[in-house]
């Protein structure tokens, strides 16, 4: 919670920064560890939504294990305490020297999004005289109703299998001795609001188990993927984690000796991180009053890659409420982080927050413009 105190002390702060609440991310951290062990399922927490060395080294610590899409994720998180035996590796791009690496280093499972994926994992198992782990990344034809650049279930995708290649896959697989299939994996999008999107999921899940049962493919592990949204409009409303759990253990029919395997990101960091920016000009246009502010594009790019909303908050005035347009100094049209938003008046060295901010905010950052990276500060530290 950024109070009175945390603001006058965020005045001898340079901006802009990453703020960290660490009260907020315990919370999460406490009802997905209490999940856990209450129900038996598996939590990855999916590192490319924040790979901050303390945060990762605090998700180490409640016993989460990690979803990686790279190899420096799986160094990160492996420098982070994060066991190899709690780390998947996704990802429909994953590059030789990956794949050499993560089989070295004894990762619990791959996520296979192809034929051609699983033939060249095996090349490099067999090279280590290894027999690794691999889950079918597949696509269920589930609409995700969210934005269009992260949906990622559908047929027409770079990602995941298609249902119809499955019998192909299965018969490839019979000739791939270093691989073993352990189960199947689901991702149909990110910042999933909509509890029936995942009502649908469960019951392709299902459907699917049915097929691969038919045909005497043992599946350990059903991994639901990511996706749980937050709520940006209201950065104090915690992620609707009980319902979401809730909802997926009623509905998928697991078979005995089946494991669940989750694999949130934003849901676990969103809400404890906001961008804090300074005022640096009172720009009036036509029609328009701009305020430009020390942080773009670069610090928070969502608002210009998606359209997404963030809410944004004068930490410093209690004035008049104004209309602003709230852009940054980056040399592109779209650095613009809200159109017409209402703010107390604003002056130049306002304190600006941009809330909601801990989830692809820092992994998404540039030096573009050759602009500094901008620092992370914790709650504990100020």
């Amino acid at each position: 919670m950024i109070n009175k105190e945390t603001i006058r002390k965020f005045r001898d702060l340079p901006t802009p920064f990453y703020y960290y609440d660490l009260d907020v991310l315990k919370s999460n951290l406490d009802i997905l560890k209490q999940e856990s062990r209450s129900s038996g399922i598996k939590i990855h927490y999916a590192v490319k939504a924040n790979p901050n060395p303390r945060i990762l080294k605090m998700i180490c610590s409640y016993g989460l294990g990690a979803d990686c899409v790279s190899w420096n994720e799986i160094a990160a998180a492996l420098e982070a305490g994060i066991k190899p035996s709690e780390i998947v590796f996704a990802g429909v791009g994953k590059s030789d020297k990956e794949i050499e690496s993560a089989i070295k280093a004894g990762i619990f499972c791959f996520n296979c999004e192809s034929i051609p994926e699983t033939e060249v994992i095996n090349q490099f198992a067999a090279a280590q005289n290894k027999v690794v782990n691999i889950a079918l990344r597949i696509n269920p034809l589930i609409e995700a109703h969210t934005h269009k650049y992260i949906t990622t279930g559908i047929e027409e995708s770079k990602f995941g299998i298609n249902t119809w290649e499955l019998e192909e896959v299965l018969n490839k697989l019979k000739e791939l001795t270093n691989l073993k299939l352990i189960g199947i994996h689901f991702h149909i999008g990110s910042q999933i609001t909509r509890m029936s999107v995942f009502q649908s999921l469960c019951a392709r899940i299902n459907e699917l188990q049915d097929w691969f049962s038919a045909r005497n493919a043992e599946l350990k592990i059903i991994n639901i993927g990511g996706g749980l949204g937050i709520d940006y409009q209201d950065p104090d409303n915690s992620p609707k984690f009980a319902e979401y759990f809730s909802l997926v253990k009623e509905f998928v029919r697991l078979r005995p000796g089946q494991e669940l395997h989750f694999e949130p990101g934003r849901s676990v960091v969103g809400q404890c991180g906001s961008l804090i920016s300074k005022v640096l000009f009172i720009k009036a246009g036509s029609n328009t009053l701009f305020a430009v502010l020390d942080a773009g594009m670069t610090d928070l790019i969502r608002p210009a890659l998606y359209q997404a909303y963030h809410k944004i908050e004068n930490l410093t005035s209690d004035g008049k409420i104004f209309r602003y347009d709230i852009v940054g100094p980056i040399c592109e049209s779209s650095d613009t982080f809200g159109k017409y938003v209402e703010l107390p008046e604003t002056r130049r060295g306002d304190l600006i927050a941009i809330r909601s901010a801990g989830a692809y905010g820092e992994s998404m950052a540039s030096r573009y413009n050759l602009r500094d990276l901008p620092r992370a500060v914790f709650s504990d530290e100020i």
